[in-house]
């Protein structure tokens, strides 16, 4: 379902349309949105107001929750504080298991649409006991940015279609950003505005139609996505992006995790997709030839790669860029999403508006006319 600004008036427009452009259009936006949190001074004020911070909490909901865990991921490696990423329900339904003990802490607030019924009600529990709290969203004016003590909106990153994706990107990307400025990485940011970009619009030049051939001339009965560290929420979400879009089954695992049972459901009808990380590229390389070797097709992301990893590869897409490495992120997400897209126009779906989803997890008891079971918020 629509909100917001989004109009969706005039004549219906060809499967998975909306899916593709905010896909196409995100090198674009996420410039637009950093241009305009440095020319509000958004990110420089929170940097400074918490700077002295000893630890973070990530909150979300699907999607949301996996930008929580990159982000979290992120704001260690930049600042070397701790961070964790929590789902909203956890809050909720333990809240003991996840406040005792904290102190000196900021809870993140994260909602695409700033009017999901846990994130808001997770804000609720926290401002009852006096804990200050950050959110972000992509729509301005909502519930959680009057319920946070303070609050980010990047507007430009809101979308017409159901399914996460630039807000995604976005929402991550301005999160790392923030990470950067607490840390006083200011070459951090830089990295982001150009190399990240560049990146990204060199990616989408020819990705868009290199996923769509590689979707067409395969059948896969299983999908699985695997990454490390950082890398890990980007595989949690790309196996999201897979079931949302095309209602196929995807898993994701810590790669090495993969060879302890998971391993069993290898076989030529199974997709892999491997997010190698710089870091753990020698171990997980590993992984890949040894699900190679069981018959696995694979799909590996990587931001450059030796001749080991291009004979283990189905698919091979190389990010080439000279930004640090957790400053990436938002680049391992775009293969992922394009195989959503693409994978469900194969199978006749419209990626869109996914059966049985809306796009604001509204809960029965909310005074909101859109309900759903909707991972993506």
């Amino acid at each position: 379902m629509s909100e917001g600004n989004n109009d969706r008036s005039g004549p219906p427009s060809p499967n998975g349309s909306y899916t593709l452009v905010e896909i196409l259009s995100q090198p674009l936006c996420w410039r637009n949105v950093l241009g305009d949190l440095e020319q509000k001074s958004t990110l420089r004020t929170l940097g400074q107001e918490f700077a002295k911070l000893k630890e973070w909490l990530f909150i979300g909901c699907g999607s949301s929750y996996y930008v929580a865990q990159s982000a979290a991921a992120t704001m260690t490696a930049l600042t070397g504080n701790r961070a964790q990423a929590l789902a909203a329900s956890e809050l909720l339904l333990f809240p003991e298991l996840t406040l005792a003990g904290r102190e000196d802490f900021l809870p993140v607030l994260i909602s695409r649409s700033g009017r999901t019924s846990e994130v808001l009600r997770a804000a609720e529990l926290l401002r009852a006991r006096g804990i200050k709290t950050l959110g972000i969203s992509c729509a301005p004016g909502q519930a959680l940015e009057k319920l946070v003590s303070k609050a980010i909106v990047i507007p430009a990153a809101d979308e017409q279609s159901t399914v996460m994706t630039r807000s995604f990107s976005s929402m991550l990307l301005t999160l790392q950003a923030l990470a950067a400025t607490v840390a006083g990485r200011l070459d951090f940011v830089d990295a982001q505005r150009t190399s990240v970009t560049n990146a990204a619009e060199v990616l989408l030049a020819t990705l868009p139609q290199r996923a769509s051939t590689f979707v067409n001339e395969h059948d896969f009965e299983d999908y699985v996505a695997l990454g490390q560290g950082p890398l890990f929420g980007i595989a949690c979400e790309t196996a999201l992006k897979l079931t949302e879009m095309s209602v196929s089954y995807a898993q994701s695992f810590h790669t090495l995790e993969f060879r302890h049972g998971p391993k069993s459901i290898v076989s030529e009808r199974t997709l892999l997709v491997f997010l190698l990380s710089e870091s753990g590229y020698a171990a997980e390389l590993e992984v890949l030839e040894e699900v190679k070797s069981l018959g696995g097709v694979t799909l590996v992301i990587t931001n450059r790669t030796e001749e080991r990893a291009r004979k283990a590869a189905d698919l091979l897409v190389e990010l080439n860029t000279g930004a640090p490495e957790v400053a990436r992120l938002p680049l391992y997400v775009l293969a992922g999403q394009l195989m959503g897209l693409y994978t469900g126009l194969e199978s006749g779906l419209d990626p869109d508006n996914p059966r049985n989803l809306s796009r604001v997890v509204v809960l029965e008891d909310e005074d909101s006319p859109e309900e759903s079971t909707h991972a993506t918020v």
